[in-house]
């Protein structure tokens, strides 16, 4: 475990290259909040962070980069997008476009739909290592296929054969997710636990190092800590260093205790 107070910028030219497995992280889009004025955020900032995550991402590693779009003056920004290409101009891979979609909202619209959904961009750099599905979503039919199929006697039997589902299939690339209760928030932009948990589920395995250069509150980082992955988090405010630090570390010591115990499933 690494927790370096400090503008991530720095890390990522300096550090080992080629050396994180998976990074999962929201930056500060649009500066829709202004975190304790802890810096500005801008596209110059923007660039330098995601030239700096191809260097040191491994061949086969994963960004999860989720991100939204201010509204100024009735126009969605297009951030989201712009950034979405400019990796891409850095050699990743966008392997796939999913939908956060929360359940809730805070600010209703008079002209619009309600916005309740955030962009999450997985990049890939050069071909996928590792990818863990989650399978928790209920299969409504029991088989696949199954046309018409000729009986011994030869005649036909319509609806037989087919191929025989589990009772739980992949789950699809739109993530509906309950976001924290404002007590519960020690962050703006708090990610809800369950966001980089299954991230860090299907992107990594047992002893990859996570990443999070905008750690926040540290939801990354506890839960890389819970799912016995190696953690580097950087975080430029010191308010929240510090409130990462002590969750973080908290979460190392309660998994230092439970192993002596039968270890719980993940779900």
């Amino acid at each position: 475990m690494k927790l370096i107070h400090g503008d991530c910028r720095e890390y990522l030219f300096t550090c080992e290259p080629d050396s994180i497995d998976l990074t999962v992280t929201s930056p500060p889009y649009d500066n829709l909040r202004t975190y304790n004025n802890s810096s500005s955020w801008g596209w110059a900032e923007f660039s330098a962070v995601a030239a700096g995550l191809w260097r040191v991402t491994k061949p086969g590693g994963v960004v999860v980069w989720v991100v939204g779009d201010a509204t100024i003056k009735g126009s969605e920004t297009g951030s989201s997008f712009k950034q979405a290409l400019f990796f891409k101009e850095c050699g990743f891979n966008l392997h796939d476009t999913m939908i956060y979609e929360k359940t809730g909202f805070s600010n209703p619209s008079s002209n619009r739909y309600h916005q309740v959904f955030e962009y999450i961009f997985i990049f890939t750099k050069q071909k996928l290592r590792v990818f863990n599905p989650i399978k928790d979503r209920e299969n409504k039919y029991t088989r696949r296929g199954g046309g018409s199929k000729r009986s011994v006697a030869g005649g036909m039997i319509n609806g037989a054969g087919g191929q025989k589902l589990n009772e739980f299939g992949q789950r699809l690339n739109i993530w509906r997710m309950s976001h924290n209760k404002p007590q519960d928030r020690l962050h703006p932009a708090s990610f809800p636990p369950s966001l980089p948990h299954d991230h860090i589920i299907s992107w990594s395995n047992e002893g990859d190092t996570v990443f999070d250069p905008f750690m926040g509150s540290g939801t990354t980082g506890k839960m890389a800590k819970q799912l016995n992955r190696d953690f580097i988090g950087i975080e430029i405010d010191k308010e929240y260093f510090e409130i990462a630090r002590q969750r973080i570390e908290g979460t190392q010591y309660n998994n230092q205790i439970n192993r002596t115990q039968k270890a719980a499933p993940v779900i």
